[in-house]
């Protein structure tokens, strides 16, 4: 799934949670469901343009067939 819109990434990074599992709040996808780090549930990036590489190298097939 790819996310877009205003402030997209700061409100995804809430919505997923912490990547280190200590720190993600109850509620969040992370704090929720993830077990380990190495084998989380959901990838969020950090910044947009790491989105955009991101998307790139595993999206393409989603966003141009």
């Amino acid at each position: 799934m790819i996310w877009e819109g205003k402030n997209v990434v700061t409100t995804g990074r809430k919505i997923i949670g912490a990547t280190n599992l200590a720190e993600s709040a109850p509620g969040t996808i992370r704090g929720d469901f993830a077990i380990e780090i190495g084998s989380n549930v959901i990838h969020g990036s950090d910044l947009v343009k790491s989105a955009r590489k991101e998307i790139a190298l595993c999206c393409y097939q989603c966003l141009y067939t």
